[in-house]
């Protein structure tokens, strides 16, 4: 049985018909600033390594940096849902991400960097609460609300991993008036999410009334480890390539721009499996050979790059993207198939994320620090060979047919 259909009455809120179409709409303009802050860089960042004059371990953490703030602010964002509502968190969220851009793309290096943290901070509560958000408001149709929210997020990914040189040599804004731009995306979602708020007077008074939880310790469960570090490799994965592609394809050939638009089309190409697979994954009881296909593409597009060969480079990318979207959305799937209630996907959710972004944060600081170690690829793309090969054995474990102990009422 569809673990969606197991959602508790108590936890599920079905969003009236008046208000779930701008429901809908924030929800995907939020999405849509998830990672499009992060992957403008890819492109851009030996522009900002002249600028500073960073060495490619120090470039490293302008991806690094967001993914350490994911694993700190990740377990917090439930505790925040918790005193002033899911809503009132992600409008916070926004208004931080929204100022973190422009701190970011001030002239100092200092700025960068504390600009850098500070979104990863807002992108990380937003992270955590909107798969909940989804699972409450939602609770009839996760696997299509689940598909279109990580498709949105990742095509602001894709557009601006391709825009970026564009936006930054042809229109001449320079690189730090590119990173500037994504601002007025971030502003745009914080007044479109305005109406979902709610006065914190009247949510304090509601938990009152609510019945105390006993929480099962999540750590001591083997399932949670496995969704964990099935988030965590597949997001390790993911910031490498978005960190390190252009530079790889670069010394492989190709002009910046056109590395860029290579970064754009990996992209582009996750988006059908990024929709499709929690479709199919929400339809059924285990998702064991969708983490297995996964595992497998990934591997296959890696070793291609490995190879060397120019020929390979777009199937490679082909390949790549497509496993990204399915990885991703088999993670963000996990924490509602494998939960019983808002609250319980909510904590999932926030440790899964925590940790597995703590993982993930040494995945571009550790690839540039072995190019600079070899001078070469081929170290760094053995080892996400390698990677690729324990994520799928962890998949195997994350899509069975489980689910968390359930929450004890008093």
């Amino acid at each position: 049985m569809n673990n969606v259909k197991g959602t508790s009455a108590a936890s599920a809120r079905p969003v009236a018909l008046t208000g779930s179409w701008l429901l809908l709409l924030g929800i995907l303009l939020i999405a849509a600033n998830l990672r499009a802050s992060i992957t403008a860089v890819g492109p851009i960042v030996s522009d900002i390594q002249a600028a500073f004059g960073l060495s490619s371990a120090m470039t490293g953490l302008l991806t690094t940096l967001p993914l350490l703030a994911f694993a700190l602010v990740s377990p917090l964002a439930p505790r925040f849902a918790q005193r002033i509502s899911m809503e009132n968190t992600l409008f916070l969220a926004m208004v931080i991400l929204t100022g973190a851009i422009v701190i970011r793309s001030l002239p100092f290096a200092s700025a960068l960097f504390a600009g850098t943290v500070l979104l990863g901070m807002a992108i990380a509560a937003a992270n955590v609460l909107l798969p909940s958000l989804i699972k409450r408001d939602f609770p009839t149709s996760v696997g299509m609300m689940t598909g279109l929210y990580s498709v949105v997020m990742n095509l602001g990914a894709a557009l601006a991993s391709g825009f970026s040189i564009p936006i930054a040599e042809q229109l001449g804004f320079g690189w730090q008036g590119m990173l500037a731009f994504w601002s007025l995306i971030a502003l745009i979602a914080t007044v479109s999410w305005l109406p979902q708020t709610r006065p914190v007077t009247r949510i304090r008074q509601s938990k009152k009334t609510g019945d105390r939880v006993k929480r099962p310790n999540m750590l001591g469960t083997a399932l949670v480890w496995q969704v964990t570090l099935f988030m965590g490799l597949q997001s390790f994965c993911f910031y490498v390539n978005i960190s390190w592609l252009p530079e790889i394809l670069f010394d492989r050939g190709m002009s910046h721009a056109d590395a860029g638009w290579m970064l754009s089309m990996l992209q582009f190409v996750s988006l059908p499996a990024t929709f499709i697979i929690p479709v199919i994954a929400g339809k059924q009881a285990s998702q064991r050979g969708l983490a297995v296909l996964t595992a497998a593409l990934l591997l296959i597009g890696y070793l291609g790059l490995l190879i060397g060969s120019s020929a390979l480079i777009p199937v490679c990318m082909i390949l790549l993207g497509i496993a990204g979207g399915s990885g991703f959305s088999l993670a963000v799937m996990f924490f509602v198939l494998r939960t019983r209630s808002t609250e319980q996907s909510a904590q999932l959710s926030g440790l899964a994320q925590s940790i597995g972004y703590l993982l993930a944060a040494a995945g571009p600081l550790l690839f540039g620090f072995i190019h600079d170690r070899t001078h070469n690829w081929t170290v760094s793309l053995a080892m996400l060979a390698v990677v690729t090969v324990i994520f799928g054995i962890i998949g195997w474990g994350a899509g069975a047919n489980k689910y968390l102990p359930s929450e004890i009422r008093e």
